[in-house]
């Protein structure tokens, strides 16, 4: 089977190419990245000598590339990771998320359909997405999988318009596809522009920690390879054309959050208590800000079996670690060197 997974370089990307090609030696796993500033080849060092494992350097958003990559390897099931995901981001240039996360979704869709000619047997599109597609929940409540659609954000507008594509292409083309939606994740080889690592870098190099409006933006959390077990099971094992909500029950408003941090960082960093905590500073509300999601995710926990295997706190002090063990990692990434690693390995 070759399996193409798309945004493999990226935080979560990463983990699912990291999990499938040590899982699965008789799987050919190609992952395909563009290796902007969120995809870093150092997340996979690991696997550069794997006999099941091809990375390729190309952009979802040209489509002749990828209709010459579906020609040449003929994949026959796409995991599609690769997205622009940052919310600040998609508020400056919102058109480059259009461009990425619609225009990309749709070559790979194209290219999947005309590679295949309709036979799909065995064939899958499973496409991640994410949870802010629903909108903002007010105090109570929780997203399933028939929650209307009510995105607020360039992110979550993008994201949710390419959840409706691929669901019209299965409508229309008989196209096999699962896609889940899954809330904010946390773990290693996350980017520090993302709330976690950036305020645990933040709190290492003593900067202040910028908490939007009053802190009390409430979000669910996933330790990240749990969700990529999610994926693994949801590829082998969901049914087609149906929606799955993968979430931690994990419920923390973001100023909590950070006072957990600070905690576990001055216990971690053998500072005084109380340290890491001076250095909330509040800052103007963005845009279009979601006050609550959270999700309900009883359905992939009653159909597959699907569970989080950690608690947030014992996630938190696993993340910290890694971040306080790869500080070379960390640097390189803060200051660009990252990328110039694939000139390095592949040039």
């Amino acid at each position: 089977m070759n399996i193409l997974i798309t945004g493999g370089a990226g935080f979560i990307g990463s983990h699912v190419v990291r999990l499938f090609v040590n899982k699965y030696p008789d799987y050919m796993i190609y992952n395909l990245d563009c290796l902007t500033y969120a995809g870093n080849l150092e997340n996979l060092k690991d696997l550069e000598n794997a006999t099941n494992y091809t990375f390729i350097k190309e952009d979802i958003t040209d489509a002749l590339t990828i209709n010459a990559l579906f020609k040449e390897y003929k994949f026959d099931k796409i995991i599609h990771l690769a997205a622009e995901s940052h919310v600040d981001r998609s508020i400056k240039d919102p058109v480059a998320f259009v461009k990425t996360n619609v225009i990309g979704t749709l070559n790979l869709l194209n290219a999947f359909k005309e590679c295949h000619k309709s036979n799909f047997k065995n064939k899958l599109f499973y496409h991640i997405s994410t949870d802010e597609v629903y909108g903002s929940l007010g105090e109570s409540g929780l997203f399933t999988e028939t929650t209307s659609y009510d995105p607020n954000s360039p992110y979550s507008a993008s994201k949710a318009s390419s959840d409706h594509f691929v669901r019209a292409y299965g409508e229309t083309f008989n196209l096999p596809y699962v896609i889940t939606n899954c809330s904010n994740n946390y773990g290693p080889n996350q980017f520090p522009e993302k709330l976690i690592p950036l305020f645990i870098n933040n709190i290492i190099n003593n900067k202040p920690l910028p908490v939007y409006g009053d802190g009390n933006y409430t979000r669910d959390w996933l330790y990240v390879e749990d969700h990529a077990k999610a994926i693994d099971l949801v590829f082998h094992m969901g049914d087609n054309r149906e929606t799955y909500n993968i979430g931690g029950f994990n419920e923390w408003k973001n100023i909590d959050l950070v006072k957990l941090l600070c905690k576990q960082m001055d216990i971690k960093l053998g500072r005084p208590m109380g340290s890491s905590k001076k250095l909330i500073t509040y800052v103007k509300d963005r845009p279009g800000h979601d006050k609550r999601y959270a999700i309900d995710a009883s359905k992939i926990n009653n159909k597959l079996g699907w569970k989080p295997s950690l608690k947030f706190e014992e996630g938190l002090s696993k993340t910290i670690d890694w971040y306080l063990n790869n500080t070379v990692w960390l640097e390189n990434v803060t200051n660009g060197n990252y990328q110039l690693y694939y000139k390095k390995q592949y040039s």
